[in-house]
């Protein structure tokens, strides 16, 4: 991350972030999956949680990424290759952007967080003007690498340590290029009008055959091919941004929002929920319906208990 900072141009403003789990820091929370009742209850800039909350505490909130990103031309994206995919918190973060892609900008029309309304408004003329990809015309670059370690692989490529080698077939692991581990964002960002060009979107390994604890950060810093792919990724992200230049920002910014208050809101909810636990939802809505037809059988006003819990008592 530093020595890329270091390389690009000096007359560019430049902003990063550490991602890594710092030592009891808030982490990024998950995303509800608004999306899976309506689009328009998916609000941009995420509204499931909010900075500074004391209760439920969010780091994407809290280090204002949502303005940061809107701010920004191009997003360059570093990371490690963690069991054939992204870090958890780089996923996190993605799932979280899942609002920039058609998120609702007028959380006011949904009365904060009402799935009802939000189902109407997503059938309405007025939808089509709000759903948008809010952060479309950007670039992103990526660049995954893996520490190849495992020298606890045989010459076949299996662990040592298994026991029912027939269960895993060399041949059948799921990436040729192990770029691809990061294909579910890049997608992503695509499918949200952030372009990605090909060239930047690269994977490297370092420290093959060596043990985990002997491919360190330092240690990267003796591999001079790795360093080399690097730094050539960062010129061709430096030249592509250049030549695109600056990107107009969206109708509807991340960066100064500032939300409404919602206390009202947040009691009708509650209200909502209460009757979903005693088994009574609102008629008509979604919950009662499923309900009706027998989908759904885990109303309980003890909603913190595991179904695992549930089904022992």
């Amino acid at each position: 991350m530093l020595r890329m900072a270091d390389r690009l141009p000096p007359n560019w403003e430049i902003d990063f972030e550490d991602l890594g789990n710092v030592w009891n820091r808030e982490q990024i929370r998950t995303c509800n999956g608004c999306v899976s009742t309506s689009m328009a209850l998916c609000v941009w800039p995420c509204n499931c949680y909010e900075p500074g909350s004391w209760t439920q505490p969010d780091l994407m909130w809290n280090l204002d990424l949502y303005a940061r990103l809107d701010l920004a031309d191009a997003w360059a994206i570093i990371g490690p290759v963690n069991w054939y995919g992204m870090s958890s918190n780089l996923k996190a973060m993605f799932d979280r952007l899942v609002c920039m892609n058609g998120g609702n900008p007028r959380e006011d029309l949904i009365g904060h967080k009402d799935p009802e309304r939000a189902m109407q408004l997503e059938h309405s003329p007025e939808w089509k003007e709000l759903s948008r990809n809010h952060l479309e015309g950007r670039s992103a670059g990526f660049f995954c690498y893996g520490d190849g370690g495992g020298d606890e692989l045989d010459p076949e490529g299996r662990p040592k340590v298994l026991r029912h080698a027939e269960y895993f077939d060399t041949d059948a692991e799921p990436f040729e290029d192990m770029r691809d581990t990061y294909a579910p964002l890049v997608w992503q960002c695509r499918y949200s009008g952030i372009e990605v060009p090909d060239a930047l979107w690269r994977y490297a390994e370092f420290g093959r055959g060596k043990k985990y604890s002997e491919n360190q950060a330092e240690h990267m810093m003796d591999e001079p091919d790795l360093l080399r792919e690097f730094d050539e990724w960062t010129d061709e992200f430096a030249a592509h941004v250049g030549g695109k230049g600056k990107v107009t920002p969206g109708q509807y910014r991340a960066y100064g929002y500032r939300a409404p208050s919602h206390l009202r809101a947040d009691i009708k909810t509650k209200w909502r929920g209460l009757r979903m636990a005693l088994g009574r939802p609102i008629p008509g809505t979604s919950p009662a319906i499923q309900q009706e037809r027998g989908i759904n059988r885990d109303a309980t006003i003890h909603y913190k208990k595991g179904e695992g819990a549930k089904l022992r008592d």
